[in-house]
């Protein structure tokens, strides 16, 4: 019995190691945080895929995150798009914070610090631009922003700083009175050679620009086209103004979409209620004055409405852990079990024995009586 005793000890004892040096025990995380790509730093409007990989059944896991404003909340609520088990984020300075995966019951995984970077933003938010007109460049950094600086790079070739020979320095913000020479790529530095979104400006001679997201391009056309400097999302209104240098806002345009034809309107600009993934392309606008450069707009996926927490909890655990609960528990049963058996065996054989020496005694005195 002592034999057996210490077989059982020793299986409780390798079981215990196991669990506690092996993939299901409380040492280990139960599920891992997947980011994709693999890095912690973005830019705005980069987009990243996070993933819950857990070991066993991953229902009930879902990506949650605290920003940088203390705002707790979880994947496809008011951020993130749920596709299967990964959460797709296009990403913005607000998105900045600590992101893990958690289930129903508590249990989480490793944490993932992810920051969006500084980023140029346009004002007013188009790409093309009359001679003479001004534009606001403002480099938005989540956190401290000293130490960046507005740059460009001109068709010219010159590289240079705001305040130097151009543009006027005003808080975080360089404003330019343009001119055909400022056309070029700007963007926003740190000390560190950190940098943002870079943006392409084109400044027009002539009489016609079309309105779109930033870029400013030098030609000596007369027509530009008016439209957003920044990606829009799928679901906003969106409207294209074909604008002529020094005539009417009502001209008489006609719109093109990657080449073909759209249609012509007679107030000069042309409104998409509601864009979607489709409607990003390349875009022109034409008139009797001539015709615009082309301009690229980048429409961005719409997150889902959001959708309440599940309010019932979700019990989730890993088939490893699941048998060494089991692995562990077993032997304090069994062992349990034996040690009553034994007990009860003891005390029966113990009465059985006690009833015999009575039997036997009275069997003796009845004996000796005679």
């Amino acid at each position: 019995m002592k034999l057996t005793l210490l077989c059982w000890q020793l299986l409780l004892l390798s079981t215990l190691v196991y669990c506690s040096l092996g993939q299901g025990g409380d040492f280990s995380l139960p599920a891992s945080l997947i980011v994709s790509p693999d890095r912690s730093q973005f830019f705005e409007y980069e987009s990243v895929s996070l993933s819950c990989e857990v070991q066993g059944n991953s229902a009930g896991w879902r990506v949650v995150r605290n920003t940088l404003r203390g705002y707790l909340s979880e994947c496809n609520t008011d951020w993130g798009k749920q596709q299967g088990s990964s959460c797709i984020v296009y990403l913005i300075p607000s998105d900045s914070g600590v992101y893990w995966c958690e289930s129903g019951s508590g249990e989480h995984s490793n944490a993932v610090k992810i920051t969006v970077h500084a980023f140029l933003s346009v004002s007013p938010d188009r790409s093309q631009f009359f001679k003479y007109e001004s534009v606001s460049l403002s480099c938005e950094v989540q956190g401290n922003s000293a130490g960046w600086i507005l740059k460009r790079y001109t068709v010219s070739g010159e590289r240079s700083d705001c305040g130097g020979n151009w543009g006027k320095q005003q808080g975080s913000s360089c404003n330019v009175s343009l001119t055909p020479s400022h056309s070029g790529k700007y963007w926003c530095e740190s000390g560190s050679g950190e940098h943002s979104n870079a943006v392409n400006i084109t400044v027009h001679a002539g009489a016609v620009i079309l309105e779109r997201p930033v870029y400013i391009l030098y030609t000596a056309g007369a027509v530009i086209l008016e439209s957003p400097a920044l990606p829009v999302t799928e679901g906003d209104s969106v409207t294209l103004r074909c604008r002529h240098q020094g005539t009417p806002s009502d001209l008489t345009a006609v719109f093109y979409k990657d080449g073909s034809l759209i249609r012509a309107e007679s107030s000069g600009e042309m409104t998409i209620p509601a864009v979607s993934k489709s409607d990003e392309g390349f875009y022109k606008c034409s008139s009797s004055k001539g015709e615009s450069p082309e301009s690229w707009m980048t429409v961005t996926d719409a997150g889902p409405s959001p959708i309440p927490s599940p309010s019932v909890p979700v019990l989730s655990m890993s088939l490893p852990r699941l048998l060494c609960s089991l692995l562990v528990g077993s032997p304090y049963l069994l062992v349990t079990i034996i040690l009553l058996v034994k007990g009860c065996r003891s005390r029966t054989q113990g009465e059985n024995l006690s009833l015999y020496r009575i039997v036997s005694f009275q069997q003796n005195t009845c004996c000796k009586s005679e």
